[in-house]
């Protein structure tokens, strides 16, 4: 079978999580949104249910994958609902709903649930995304209060540009939402990822970790927190084909690499088809039998090349890691332009293989 494969270490996911929670001193949702940012969100979710308390998804469609896979932890819906139908879902699964519009509380209000919701009230504090328009946030705070609907409201907003960790931004942020829950007792959650792991004065009662968990850091500088993940997946595949070229050919598609010395080129079972970004350039790092090697050329659907000129024991069958443990994901992605949460997220057709270590 073709090589190409994912490894998903779980206990380097449980070690994230569990650093989430250490350096934040608060409870934390493990963000699963989009199948786990291509981790896998039901076996990831399985792996954390012990420990979390709770998890966060984008929509009750990964809701209902979850309570159908018999996770019974509490999950929040980071979107909402899209119509006022879903209610009865969220209720009869009892999940946790972001509300971010004032169509939603009016939805609340009008339509008849079986039991209370447990609600995260969500400000636009700055982002200017989605949520609630400060001048609305306390109305709507005592509006779901009063609609005898809601059974527990926990204050929410997001941040940004938190990643830059010289930004002034996230504290303009903290101080919108600071003014707008004033006088307001409920519990409160501010920091994602960037905000858990560089900006810890800002105030939470819930922390909502996302692509640390998945042990890839946000920041594009040093960060000691980023320094104890551990890197969940690794993408790797194998070399399938040795070509020996003299001075002066051209190497894939387009000629976007010509070689300037006789070299060895290895062609790798990996393409954009796979998820590996079409527009990495030549000089992407890559590790073959353990040795740092690089992209050569432009990515193809199904194959890549790497330069085996200074890896003389590398032949047919060697082992290539695209990312992982060796090459971080934050290398590939600063290589490509990218962002980690785009290569995680863009995997599709390599088979996912779960390992506790």
């Amino acid at each position: 079978m073709r090589p190409a494969r994912a490894l998903i270490d779980l206990q380097a996911l449980r070690h994230n999580y569990q650093l989430a929670r250490e350096v934040s001193g608060v409870r934390a949702l493990a963000v699963i949104k989009a199948d786990a940012y291509g981790h896998g969100a039901v076996r990831c979710a399985r792996a954390l249910e012990a420990e979390a308390d709770g998890f966060a998804v984008a929509c009750i469609e990964e809701a209902l994958e979850l309570r159908a896979a018999g996770i019974g932890a509490p999950i929040l819906l980071l979107e909402g609902f899209f119509e006022a139908s879903e209610l009865a879902l969220i209720v009869e699964h009892d999940f946790w709903c972001v509300v971010h519009s004032l169509w939603q509380l009016e939805a609340i209000e009008q339509t008849p649930v079986a039991k209370p919701l447990t609600v995260w009230l969500k400000l636009d504090s700055g982002m200017h995304r989605v949520g609630l328009h400060p001048k609305d946030y306390q109305t709507a705070y005592q509006r779901l209060q009063a609609s005898g609907k809601v059974e527990k409201i926990v204050l929410m907003s997001h941040f940004a540009r938190a990643d830059e960790l010289d930004c002034p931004r996230s504290s303009e942020q903290v101080a919108v939402f600071e003014a707008a829950r004033q006088g307001l007792g409920a519990e409160i959650s501010l920091r994602n990822s960037p905000a858990v792991m560089g900006w810890p004065s800002v105030p939470s009662d819930w922390v909502r970790p996302g692509i640390m968990l998945y042990g890839s850091t946000p920041f594009e500088e040093n960060n000691s927190v980023a320094e104890r993940l551990q890197p969940v997946m690794t993408l790797e595949s194998k070399v399938i084909c040795v070509r020996e070229l003299p001075a002066g050919e051209p190497v894939g598609y387009g000629a976007k690499f010509i070689t300037d010395k006789p070299m060895r080129i290895g062609v790798v079972a990996m393409g954009y088809a796979d998820g590996y970004p079409r527009h990495a350039p030549t000089g992407t790092p890559m590790l073959v039998d353990g040795q740092r090697s690089r992209l050569l050329g432009r990515v193809s659907m199904d194959m890549l090349c790497v330069d085996l000129t200074d890896v003389p024991q590398a032949g047919l069958g060697s082992r290539v890691e695209l990312w992982g443990k060796n090459i971080l994901a934050s290398e590939v992605a600063l290589a490509a332009n990218t962002i980690p949460y785009q290569l995680f997220c863009n995997l599709r057709r390599v088979p996912l293989v779960y390992c506790e270590d």
